[in-house]
C-alpha cells in the first residue's frame, strides 16, 4: 500500500487562519481592490510572521488586498482574513476605493470621434 500524501498547499492556509474561512468579525469587508496601509504605531511582536510581513509591506503607503496577497504569496481569501485581523488590532487601516465612474454618454464619445476625424 502506498502512503497517502498530504496536500501541504491546503494545510498551510488553514493553519495560518486558524481554520477560519472568513474574518472573525464582519466589520471589515475586504475585496480585491480595498486599500490598506499600516498605522505604524503598534508593536509587531505578537503578530504571526505573515502578518508582520504584511504590516512592513504596507508601511510605505496604500496597497490593494490583491497586491498584498501577491507580495506575501498567499491566497486572496487568506490574505483578507489576516488583513481584517490587523485592522481589528489597530495595525492597519482601510480605505475603500473610489466609486466606479458613471458610463460616458455615447453621444459625447461620437462627437469626440468626429472631432478627431476632422483633425486627421
Amino acid at each position: 500500500m502506498t502512503p497517502r500524501r498530504v496536500r501541504t498547499d491546503l494545510v498551510r492556509p488553514y493553519v495560518i487562519t486558524g481554520g477560519r474561512h472568513r474574518p472573525s468579525r464582519n466589520t471589515h469587508s475586504l475585496d480585491l481592490v480595498t486599500l490598506v496601509t499600516a498605522t505604524g504605531d503598534r508593536p509587531l511582536g505578537e503578530l504571526e510572521p505573515e502578518q508582520q510581513k504584511m504590516v512592513r509591506l504596507c508601511q510605505g503607503g496604500y496597497l490593494s488586498v490583491a497586491e498584498v496577497a501577491g507580495h506575501v504569496r498567499l491566497p486572496v481569501s487568506v490574505t483578507a482574513i489576516l488583513l481584517a485581523d490587523l485592522v481589528d488590532s489597530g495595525h492597519m487601516v482601510v480605505r475603500k476605493p473610489p466609486p466606479a465612474a458613471r458610463p460616458t454618454d455615447l453621444d459625447v464619445l461620437e462627437k469626440v470621434l468626429d472631432g478627431l476625424n476632422n483633425i486627421l
